[in-house]
């Protein structure tokens, strides 16, 4: 304690820090890196394997209800109506007036893009740089030969070999004529588990995907492993059994000396320097809400949204066709992933909440069959209307989809539930060898006591709705007061311009009348909202406060947890209050 008020944090980074790895792995992009960095790599969460199966290019993914029925395009329309309205821009189908430019092709006139805006992305190349050598691109002999499912030669055409494995934006920009099955480990907030993607190949291709980057992008080899641990910063939206299986891949098959778990939502409050906050965290598939007292989370202020940041890209791109701005040309994200870099790009750059028409001069490029990419000028419209989908989410319409199947849940322990006074008892026939260490299976799990706690429901409001639920679910009215004007907003989403106030008006509104509170404030973020929480999860490993909450690899893997040792891995969301001391001072 002594030493933690005498030290200067840059001291601390120094000592305690280098050999931490913090791993924050989300539905889309998992960000990672040593925690003394002052940012984290932001990688796409994918992983393109070859396969000499038809057709060329699969999406292993959950797409059973990709079409949207009637009600939902309905619904959808009646809540753009809502939005203009509240804009003050045309309706759907109402015509501009006094439009000087044609509503399909934008005039160059005075057309400057911002850097970055119209640069097209470039087809992946998949073929080996030296056809003569064992290795793929950017992985290791080693992880071939585990995770590679062909014989090397099915993977050659003519004079060129196939890589095995692409990783990250790479795999994202494969064509689609190409011999490769795209696979995300994590979508709408779980494990992406279906009849055609199971269990665990979800966890080989998470494996893998880690793998690479921390041999590839940290240059932490296999050998040098076990001079590191791993702080897993994990989204509120996981359950129990899938944090337990990413602890296994962190300990057993990335062979880290020790690792510890922190909530996503508690490390965001630390990762901007606070201590009691409501943690507004908007992804790319998913929205969730928690609200943080004093270094502790309220399970009972969770809220989960089936929404995020891809769902605003469709939303634009369908706005754009219906108002035919959008050019004659084949865009499909969900099984073209390059067009879903495109449009994720088009929503950054130019998607903002703002009363009037927001309207903008864009390249768009079309991406056929590997191909070079096409440009299009166009002029885009109603900009400020796909953001406004955190408010009114059937314009989104979610369900694109589903979420995996909870048949293989065995239990339903909340992440955030309180552990500390709970009786944990281990089956007396559980052997310290139980747990073998290849992946064949995970018996070790069925010796885990089973809780009758509820599974995590998914919340069918707005936005606004759901933060002022959460706080208003606390029941105290100072502690409301204080969240109500210490409200955070983290992950990508939380960029678009315009969106501090339109949660803060709008949040204002949703509080019932009868309710004592008069004044809500969006708290400005001290850094890229996208990486608060890994820098959260930085801080909390290198103060090391709870010594307890860290698990040490053997112990995880002949062991299991000993829960009467007293070492729980969830003991990590308690803050001790030295952590909290430190952070205020």
């Amino acid at each position: 304690m002594d030493y933690l008020k005498t030290v200067i944090p840059s001291q601390l980074v120094a000592d305690r820090g280098s050999n931490l790895v913090v791993i924050n792995p989300g539905s889309a992009n998992i960000r990672i890196g040593l925690a003394p960095q002052d940012a984290p790599l932001n990688i796409p969460h994918c992983i393109a394997r070859y396969t000499n199966q038809r057709p060329k290019f699969n999406l292993q993914d959950q797409m059973l209800n990709s079409q949207v029925t009637t009600a939902q395009h309905m619904e959808r329309e009646k809540a753009y109506d809502t939005i203009a309205s509240l804009l003050k821009i045309p309706f759907l189908d109402e015509e501009v007036a006094n439009n000087s430019f044609p509503r399909k092709i934008g005039r160059a006139d005075g057309y400057n893009p911002q850097s970055g805006r119209s640069v097209a992305f470039q087809w992946a190349n998949v073929y080996e740089q030296d056809a003569g050598t064992s290795k793929s691109k950017g992985i290791t002999g080693e992880s071939v030969e585990k995770h590679e499912g062909t014989g090397a030669e099915e993977i050659y055409s003519g004079n060129h070999k196939f890589r095995g494995h692409i990783f990250g934006e790479e795999a994202l920009r494969i064509s689609p004529t190409e011999p490769y099955c795209l696979s995300r480990p994590i979508r709408r907030g779980h494990f992406n588990i279906s009849q055609h993607y199971p269990l665990q190949q979800v966890l080989e291709d998470m494996h893998a995907i880690w793998d690479w980057i921390l041999i590839e992008k940290l240059h932490i080899p296999h050998s040098e492993r076990n001079m590191y641990s791993a702080v897993l910063v994990l989204p509120e939206t996981f359950d129990n059994r899938e944090i337990k299986e990413m602890l296994s891949i962190a300990l057993r098959d990335l062979r880290f000396s020790s690792a510890v778990v922190h909530q996503e939502g508690l490390a965001a409050v630390f990762g901007n320097g606070l201590s009691t906050a409501c943690i507004v965290n908007m992804g790319a598939q998913v929205t969730s809400v928690v609200c943080i007292e004093d270094g502790v989370a309220l399970p009972n202020t969770e809220k989960t949204l089936p929404f995020g940041g891809e769902d605003i890209s469709r939303c634009l791109l369908w706005t754009q066709r219906h108002h035919q701005t959008w050019p004659q040309i084949r865009t499909d994200m969900l099984t073209k992933p390059i067009d879903l870099l495109m449009l994720n790009r088009l929503k950054e750059s130019y998607c903002g909440i703002k009363e009037g028409e927001l309207d903008a001069v864009a390249v768009v490029h079309s991406y056929e069959d590997g191909m070079p990419a096409g440009s299009h000028k166009t002029r885009l419209t109603a900009l400020n209307v796909p953001p406004m989908g955190l408010f009114y989410p059937t314009l989104l319409i979610p369900d694109i989809y589903p979420p995996p199947p909870r048949s293989w849940f065995h239990d339903y322990e909340n992440m955030l539930e309180d552990t500390l006074h709970m009786e944990y008892s281990r089956r007396p026939d559980m052997s310290d060898g139980l747990f073998p260490g290849i992946s064949v299976g995970y018996p070790m799990w069925e010796s885990y006591p089973i809780f009758s706690s509820k599974p995590k429901k998914e919340e069918k409001v707005g936005l606004a709705e759901a933060i002022t639920s959460s706080i208003l679910s606390t029941g105290r009215i100072d502690l409301q007061r204080k969240l109500f004007c210490s409200i955070q907003l983290i992950g990508g989403v939380a960029l678009t311009a315009g969106v501090i106030p339109a949660v803060e008006e709008r949040v204002l509104h949703a509080i019932p009348p009868n309710e004592a509170i008069d004044t809500v404030e969006v708290l400005q973020s001290r850094t890229n909202p996208t990486f608060v929480p890994w820098k959260g999860g930085a801080i909390l490993g290198i103060l090391d406060f709870g010594r307890d909450a860290w698990i040490y690899r053997e112990d995880w893997i002949h062991n299991g947890i000993h829960f009467r040792s007293g070492r729980k891995y969830k003991d990590s969301y308690y803050l001790q209050a030295q952590a909290t001391c430190y952070i205020n001072s």
